[in-house]
């Protein structure tokens, strides 16, 4: 690692792609002010001391969201180093199980299919989740 890359602060982020039961992606849409404002993403947060990924997803998307998940399997995860940051994500698949989504510590919440995610603009390292998802599509459908 660089000694620049050690000098930017390091985020270690679960995130979820929820799938409802009409083969649907859960988005939402950050909060205006602050870094990346108004740019979709997949809901999720930074993981506290003592917590497993997937305790950390699921805590994250009843605290934001207000609905209760399944973590499934894992997805990719991704480092990537933005000016201001260094974020790890770790991705996993989840099942939308009970609640109604609601815009709790977010700006909007959409549910979209996996084709639709291009008409929305992405922070740039959820480029990549967007490219495994469609990868895993790929090879679901061969």
């Amino acid at each position: 690692m660089s000694e620049i890359n050690s000098l930017i602060p390091h985020k270690i982020i679960g995130v979820a792609v929820i799938w409802n039961e009409q083969q649907q992606i859960l988005i939402d849409r950050r909060l205006p002010q602050g870094t990346m404002g108004g740019l979709w993403e997949f809901p999720g947060g930074k993981i506290e001391l003592g917590e497993t990924i997937e305790e950390c997803i699921q805590r994250e998307i009843y605290e934001e969201l207000g609905i209760g998940i399944e973590v499934g399997k894992h997805l990719i995860t991704i480092d990537h180093t933005y000016t201001h940051l260094r974020v790890t994500l770790t991705v996993h698949h989840c099942r939308h199980l009970t609640g109604i989504p609601q815009a709790i510590e977010c700006d909007e919440i959409r549910w979209v299919h996996l084709t639709e995610l291009e008409k929305y603009a992405f922070p740039e390292a959820n480029v990549e989740i967007i490219a495994a998802l469609k990868e895993t599509e790929k090879i679901t459908n061969n």
